[in-house]
């Protein structure tokens, strides 16, 4: 995800930042840089708040508010927003914390993905596991298109939004081939989106 993050950013919020790892290592490629993080678990948020800049603890819904307004050039959610009860308020919420021209950037579980797809049309599974694209903790699904209209429904123009982590697997090439281009889709486990406020 280190791609999507634009090279002259320097106020930088990781949400769901874990013991601090993704964003200090954006830290440590910007000199003079400002990175917070946003931390539901209490130990984790404690590691990260040794590498950044400033942590805060608790849930995404009662730590939003505390942000700073009109502050951040970007806001990370690696594999986060899937989590969120409402993802949608919190997008809303955050264009006041995003500086002109701010973008959110985000990787996101692909509900589409093809090891996922045979299991609920051929085996007739819903199967919830420990991680993953199923994971147990996961609130909300997503495929390509509702990831874009999750976006541009909360007034975010999408600048970029493709699959990543394609599996090597031939299946989805010739389950694509059989349907007609129809699930160019399902070959990857997540989509990166970075959208930018529509102001």
């Amino acid at each position: 995800m280190m791609k999507y993050i634009p090279k002259e950013a320097k106020v930088i919020l990781e949400v769901g930042c874990g013991q601090g790892n993704f964003a200090y290592a954006l830290k440590q490629q910007r000199q003079g840089s400002e990175v917070w993080g946003l931390e539901l678990a209490e130990d984790e948020a404690a590691e990260a708040a040794q590498k950044l800049d400033k942590v805060l603890s608790g849930s995404v819904e009662s730590q939003i508010p505390k942000l700073p307004e009109n502050h951040f050039e970007v806001v990370i959610f690696n594999d986060v927003l899937e989590h969120l009860l409402d993802p949608y308020t919190i997008l809303q919420q955050l264009k006041a914390k995003l500086k002109p021209g701010g973008i959110v950037v985000s990787s996101i579980p692909n509900i589409r993905y093809f090891r996922n797809l045979f299991d609920f049309v051929w085996r007739k599974n819903w199967d919830y596991t420990d991680n993953g694209i199923m994971d147990k903790t996961h609130f909300r699904f997503f495929t390509v298109n509702s990831i874009r209209k999750m976006y541009e429904g909360q007034g975010y123009k999408v600048l970029t939004h493709e699959g990543i982590n394609a599996t090597k697997s031939i299946k989805p090439l010739l389950f694509n081939i059989l349907f007609l281009g129809k699930f160019s889709d399902i070959k990857y486990l997540q989509f990166a989106t970075v959208a930018q406020f529509a102001e």
